[in-house]
């Protein structure tokens, strides 16, 4: 676990985003990473914005695989991130809700909740316009669900 741990917090941006594009990858079609997923939990406050992002893909990754329910255990936090200090990291967690409440349709209300909600002020005009837009087409993608 340690070792999952370091090789997605490496100081080589490179090989760390390298590993966390295979573990989502192979996530999407099996379950082998869930076993991990309490410390990519643990990375979701990461000082690195480079992490956060990767950390909010992997746990969107494996929440079709929660079958023990651990998601419900950082969901706040996760959504925490809609309004990241980084706007880059507010944009992929946005788009990544769209994936949690694909796999955790319980979620839905708390997302769009969480997106009508979000104080965007703190964000420059350029970037709230496209975290706006991330937030429709998530709110568009979950509204399909709940149809």
């Amino acid at each position: 676990m340690q070792e999952i741990v370091a090789k997605l917090t490496a100081k080589d941006d490179k090989y760390a985003c390298a590993i966390a594009d295979r573990i989502i990858s192979e996530s999407q079609a099996t379950d082998e990473w869930y076993e991990y997923f309490d410390a990519f939990a643990s990375l979701l406050n990461h000082p690195k914005s480079f992490v956060r992002n990767r950390v909010l893909y992997i746990l969107a990754a494996n929440a079709q695989w929660d079958d023990e329910n651990r998601f419900d255990a950082i969901l706040d936090d996760y959504l925490a991130h809609v309004t990241d200090e980084k706007p880059i990291t507010s944009r992929q967690c946005i788009k990544a809700l769209a994936q949690v409440g694909k796999a955790k349709p319980q979620y839905i209300t708390r997302i769009l909740d969480r997106l009508h909600n979000a104080d965007l002020t703190k964000y420059k005009d350029s970037m709230r316009r496209l975290i706006e837009q991330d937030m429709a087409e998530t709110e568009r993608i979950l509204g399909t669900i709940l149809l």
